[in-house]
């Protein structure tokens, strides 16, 4: 049985592919196949084969599938901009339907588990019609909501949960991961995250200087859907 699932933030740097790259790792770690997609990447690096970014190497190194960084991120802008400033600046079109189709050749792979990771939070656009966030009912993908715990994520979360639930998705769980080791009364807003968030908890993460998957992994378990 395969399982595919829409990785979003409650804002940008809330730790969407640090997330990501440990759920991969740990499924792996329980002997299955991997697989990612990040179809837009901003703030990316020149190198001799093009534009390399550093979400897409993280994503690439746990995928037990081959996958280049091309197929993985296929609109990838040096600018550590919004995506559609981004791809206006670079005279690019983004279109939910075109990113649909690179994200479906990645999940016809049939891994056990695949993870299309979005940018920024949920109501990014790409375009002056299109947010990024209708590319998981394009795919028929339940979600992964991952939350930066900081100061702010209790309304940033419960917002975002409800913008996924209004769009008619599934939240399949969610995810703590702390992100600023200076914040007060963390146990506090975590309290409230626990009461207040209606959906499976998959790992409270603490802050760490060793983000590495097979760390981060240890704090998180893997949706239902797939154990």
């Amino acid at each position: 049985m395969t399982s595919a699932f829409f990785v979003t933030g409650t804002d940008t740097d809330a730790g969407k592919t640090t997330i990501s790259a440990a759920l991969l790792y740990r499924a792996q770690q329980q002997g299955l196949s991997t697989a990612a997609g990040k179809p837009i990447a901003s703030g990316s690096e020149l190198t001799a084969a093009g534009l390399s970014n550093s979400d897409t190497r993280a994503l690439r190194a746990q995928c037990s599938l081959p996958l280049t960084e091309q197929d993985i991120t296929p609109w990838c802008f040096a600018p550590a901009i919004a995506p559609h400033v981004a791809a206006t600046q670079a005279d690019t079109a983004l279109h939910i339907a075109e990113l649909a189709r690179a994200m479906q050749r990645i999940l016809n792979k049939r891994a056990d588990l695949t993870l299309i990771e979005g940018a920024g939070g949920w109501r990014v656009p790409i375009n002056a019609q299109e947010d990024l966030c209708a590319l998981a009912p394009a795919l028929s993908l339940p979600v992964i909501l991952v939350v930066g715990v900081r100061l702010g994520a209790i309304n940033h979360a419960r917002l975002t949960l409800e913008a996924i639930r209004a769009d008619g998705l599934v939240c399949a769980g969610w995810v703590a991961n702390g992100i600023d080791p200076m914040m007060e009364r963390q146990s506090d807003t975590l309290q409230c995250l626990y009461q207040s968030l209606d959906a499976p908890c998959l790992g409270t993460v603490p802050f760490s200087d060793n983000p590495e998957p097979r760390h981060i992994s240890s704090f998180l378990q893997l949706p239902s859907e797939i154990i």
